[in-house]
């Protein structure tokens, strides 16, 4: 019996695989787009990046709205492939807070210190901001999570906990930022210094009982010290 066109199910099937291998193929164009930027540098192209590919521009532009489309879904894919897997990784390990903080920073400047022109271009590139936003919120909630749960455990409060974290990220990836591209130390020494600016955040909001208003009445030694001086 020859197949009926008309079948709303048959229509339904054609469109899933149609759908399938559209995503399928673009998977398969964001792969090539990251690897052409690995290759050929963060200043590169949509005539660059088809070519590499081996494809015409006409080509990508069937998948891809335009270059901001592709840069995003290349992009998020890098996060959720490279820097991702890491990050859950660490937060599912066995490990105290202090090894934790130090393996989320080691993780973080590790993958920009291994594929710069990809961190480059996705920072100079506009819109690659929302990829670089979810990376960020995935190691702010990282640190939320070492930072709720050491404070909540005493009782203390943790609504600070979300611009607490976000700071601390923040000066993370502007300090990996600088060291990209004015490298006075070693990745090492870099991650080492981070540990200790973070570290020592946590402990001094710690030792305050995360209340603003115990550190507002409290007595502050470098005020003090510098008053007696």
């Amino acid at each position: 019996m020859p197949e009926n066109l008309n079948d709303p199910s048959k229509a339904d099937g054609r469109k899933q695989r149609w759908q399938d291998h559209k995503e399928a193929r673009r998977d398969n164009l964001v792969d090539g787009t990251i690897s052409a930027i690995r290759k050929l540098g963060p200043g590169i192209g949509m005539d660059q990046i088809a070519a590499e590919i081996g494809i015409s521009k006409i080509v990508l532009y069937r998948y891809f709205t335009d270059k901001d489309d592709l840069t995003n879904a290349a992009m998020v894919r890098f996060v959720e492939v490279v820097l991702a897997p890491r990050i859950f990784e660490i937060m599912a390990a066995e490990l105290d807070d202090l090894e934790r903080v130090r393996s989320v920073i080691s993780a973080y400047v590790d993958v920009v210190n291994t594929d710069t022109d990809i961190y480059l271009y996705l920072t100079s590139a506009e819109s690659g901001q929302f990829a670089y936003a979810r990376a960020e919120r995935m190691i702010a909630d990282a640190v939320a999570v070492i930072l709720t749960g050491r404070i909540a455990d005493v009782g203390m409060p943790i609504t600070g906990a979300e611009p607490w974290s976000y700071f601390l990220v923040g000066g993370i990836q502007l300090a990996t930022k600088r060291w990209i591209s004015h490298k006075t130390m070693s990745s090492e020494q870099l991650v080492d210094h981070l540990v200790m600016i973070v570290w020592s955040c946590i402990a001094g909001i710690y030792g305050k009982g995360a209340s603003v208003e115990t550190f507002n009445a409290r007595p502050h030694p470098l005020v003090i010290d510098a008053e007696n001086a």
